[in-house]
């Protein structure tokens, strides 16, 4: 369940998305947060570049993994605008990170690529619990997933 305080870092994800969309980049972000809740690391989306691995995900992921105990990891909870793709997810499971909260889902993603004639990723969409087994998800929030919307729009119309 999320309640308000997993609220608060969703937002903080949108506002990291927003920075990548002003950026030029795909408005996707995430913050790895500690058991106690300070926020260990944040970062947004870097493939515009052409280097389609550079989800903030994937760099919270290599973060953890060189600045955490093993532990640790596991208690930790990441945010995300966008659900984990499979290649995100999997780092997720093999570094062993916690909780994953969402504010939009693959799914969605998908529908609203297709909504704007977009071709499909090469990547196949798989819920993260196809891909970590045991996995602790929450999300989507259906009105923070209506402004990531937006932003894909946005992203899209220019």
């Amino acid at each position: 369940m999320i309640d308000v305080k997993d609220r608060s870092y969703l937002e903080r994800c949108l506002e990291l998305a927003q920075t990548a969309l002003d950026k030029g980049d795909e408005p996707f972000g995430s913050v790895l947060v500690s058991a106690s809740g300070e926020i260990l690391f944040e970062d947004h989306n870097h493939v515009s570049g052409g280097d389609h691995t550079q989800h903030p995900e994937f760099a919270i992921a290599r973060w953890a993994a060189n600045h955490m105990s093993p532990e640790e990891r596991k208690e930790a909870t990441v945010y995300t605008s966008g659900e984990h793709c499979p290649m995100c997810a999997a780092a997720h499971g093999w570094v062993g990170l916690g909780r994953i909260v969402y504010a939009s889902s693959s799914s969605q993603l998908n529908e609203w690529q297709k909504e704007m004639g977009r071709p499909p990723s090469p990547v196949k969409s798989l819920p993260i619990e196809a891909i970590i087994q045991d996995a602790n998800v929450d999300g989507p929030v259906p009105e923070l997933a209506e402004l990531i919307r937006e932003m894909h729009m946005k992203l899209h119309q220019s």
